[in-house]
């Protein structure tokens, strides 16, 4: 692990989570480097604990079954790998079931795993924890939709509001007998009533069965970065896949790419609870998350210091930091591109441009030992998946645009059409421009802060003006610093003036 790396967070720890919901059983397995999260291991089994739950009472035996396999491979994984700290929780199916205590004894008997069965409310407030620490400025409700359940929480300025439990889950909702969409739609609308003061204009939404939902609009809509956490579905859109949905046979799903036969089964009842939603609680937007209720549980064992931290700017450090730059170089760069980001416009407003452009500058080495032939695409690419969270999709691609800049990438960037649609014109313009400004100021200290500091840029008249400290002006203004600087004021608009005062 690179000093830089270690000074800024102290030594990365692993957690693990276990998560024991209704339809599936999950192991998480997470690195942890201050604030920046990283999933380093996940698999899940769908056992479908909670399938029978509506009819009987009780856990279904053949998910019991296939549950306790995992369960045993889980821990076994876990004695192997001894993380820090391992959550184990399980939500509405063992809550529920009239056997469900029977179930955590036989669990801890067979595989020395303790369970803890969350309350609704609890369910609900780590859910809502989860989506604050992926999205720190998320406001609304959160809408986490299990097998068994659906637990709604509202998240404001104020913190975390009140938490409500519903049995809407698909397994739920199957004790109604064989799928008839008319007669659940009034199903879901009955059992949705208590859901009245929730209105809000945002739904956060979490679990697998909208996640599905989502890369199913995806494919429909043929959305180009496939990436589902913070991918947002305007409600129209949202009522439309989910009547799709609906409407097609449990053959026709299962023929769908990418979509399970276990999965297949509970979609269309998740689709009808997304529909009523939107009706119920007067819905303009579907924010989809993929942190739910174990980021939660991991959330809350972070310290203070690492809860404040903004986790765009942890994930770009820990990822920036990796490739053995000098820790001083991201605050070097991002002190001295400041008169270039006050003459550009503004892109996503001025906090959060500033925000996104310090970002940039934490990556500014990212392609360092990557190869020179394929570094622009690694790193382009690298940049807009990343699986670092609190970024809009438009935000991850304005990052990748400067990265390709930065790495003397043409305007096109490796996925034009990606880009294209995810950013304006002035937003690409502005993105290209801040990741030439720092290939300048890279290339003409030799990433040296220390030489940096002796640069100085600055914009008026119509000119990117570029000058030295006495006695700099032929070690930082050579040919190579006019050829950067050439580029970055075209990019601009602007005409080049080099000077040889300070």
């Amino acid at each position: 692990m690179p000093e830089a790396l270690a000074a800024a967070f102290g030594a990365p720890r692993e957690f693990a989570a276990i998560d024991i919901g209704s339809n599936s059983v999950r192991l998480v397995l997470y690195r942890l480097e201050g604030r920046a999260i990283w999933t380093v291991f996940n698999e899940k089994v769908l056992a479908g604990l909670g399938r029978d739950l509506g009819t009987t009472g009780r856990l279904s035996e053949e998910g019991a079954a296939l549950a306790m396999t995992a369960l045993k491979r889980f821990a076994a994984v876990i004695d192997g790998v001894r993380p820090a700290r391992t959550f184990v929780a399980a939500t509405a199916a063992v809550r529920e079931a009239a056997d469900g205590q029977t179930f955590c004894d036989r669990v801890a008997a067979e595989t020395g795993l303790i369970i803890r069965v969350l309350s609704g409310e609890e369910e609900a407030r780590y859910a809502a924890l989860g989506v604050i620490a992926g999205m720190p400025t998320a406001r609304g409700v959160v809408g986490d939709l299990g097998g068994a359940s659906l637990e709604l929480m509202r998240i404001g300025d104020e913190g975390l509001g009140r938490g409500v439990t519903l049995p809407l889950g698909p397994f739920s909702l199957s004790g109604e007998g064989p799928f008839d969409a008319a007669k659940l739609r009034e199903t879901v609308a009955r059992r949705l009533k208590p859901a009245g003061d929730f209105k809000t204009d945002t739904l956060y939404a979490v679990g697998g069965a909208w996640r599905t939902l989502a890369q199913v609009h995806m494919g429909h809509t043929r959305y180009p970065l496939h990436i589902v956490h913070q991918y947002v579905m305007e409600a129209g859109e949202a009522r439309d896949i989910a009547r799709l949905v609906a409407r097609s046979s449990r053959a026709s799903l299962e023929s769908w790419k990418g979509l399970s036969k276990k999965r297949a089964e509970t979609l269309p009842q998740a689709a009808l609870v997304l529909e009523g939603l939107i009706d119920r609680l007067g819905l303009k937007r579907i924010v989809l998350s993929a942190w739910g209720v174990r980021e939660g549980l991991l959330y809350e064992a972070l310290d203070d210091e690492a809860v404040g931290a903004d986790p765009l700017l942890a994930g770009c450090t820990a990822l920036g930091a990796r490739q053995g730059i000098s820790p001083g170089l991201p605050g070097a760069l991002f002190g001295w591109i400041q008169p270039i980001i006050a003459a550009l416009p503004e892109a996503f407003g001025p906090e959060r441009d500033q925000t996104l452009a310090d970002a940039v500058c934490r990556l500014a080495d990212l392609g360092a030992r990557l190869h020179p032939d394929h570094r622009v695409e690694l790193a382009f690419d690298q940049v807009l998946r990343a699986p670092i969270p609190g970024q809009t999709h438009a935000e991850r691609a304005w990052l990748a645009t400067a990265v390709n800049a930065r790495y003397g990438g043409g305007p096109g960037t490796p996925e034009p059409d990606t880009i294209a649609h995810l950013l304006t014109e002035d937003q690409r313009t502005g993105a290209r421009a801040l990741g030439l400004a720092i290939r300048l100021a890279c290339d003409l200290s030799g990433r040296a802060p220390q030489l940096l500091v002796n640069a100085h840029v600055a914009v008026a008249d119509g000119a990117l003006m570029l000058s030295a400290s006495d006695g700099y002006a032929d070690v930082l203004l050579g040919e190579q610093t006019r050829r950067r600087g050439k580029g970055l004021a075209e990019a601009m608009g602007l005409k080049l003036d080099i000077r040889n005062g300070g």
